[in-house]
């Protein structure tokens, strides 16, 4: 079916009705942190589970581009090398990042995405996805 070891499942899973207890049991018994699924023809690239909510929270992840340009400025502003993987899932401190380098990146994202980022979800930005996510919800908002 699909590996369990990483914090997604990486192949299609069909849904077509879930409850509460679902996600605590996958979150639980698999340590899911994120499912992608596609349904009647539609297809849903993530969607992120919150195991300590009582209630299903949907939380779907921003487009493939949008994470690819994040991956790309971040890249750029930690100077990363060509052959450096960055991927949604990095973390900025994992890359080497420090406040002001996350700050850097913060401000070099509004600039390239045209939106401004409260201070308060700056703080909440610890991995690509994280900042992709902002992005596309900053700028839908726009």
């Amino acid at each position: 079916m699909a590996s369990m070891a990483g914090s997604s499942v990486s192949t299609p899973l069909r849904v077509r009705s879930v409850y509460p207890s679902q996600v605590k049991a996958a979150t639980k018994y698999f340590g899911l942190k994120s499912v992608s699924f596609s349904s009647h023809k539609i297809s849903y690239p993530s969607v992120r589970l919150q195991p300590l909510s009582r209630r299903f929270n949907v939380s779907c992840s921003a487009k493939p581009e949008t994470v690819d340009k994040v991956c790309e400025i971040v890249k750029k502003q930690l100077a990363l090398s060509d052959d450096s993987t960055v991927t949604g899932e990095s973390k900025f401190a994992a890359l080497g990042a420090d406040s002001l380098d996350t700050v850097e990146i913060v401000m070099s994202l509004e600039e390239a995405f045209g939106i401004s980022v409260e201070e308060e979800s700056a703080q909440s930005i610890a991995t690509v996805q994280d900042a992709a996510d902002l992005i596309e919800k900053l700028v839908e908002a726009k």
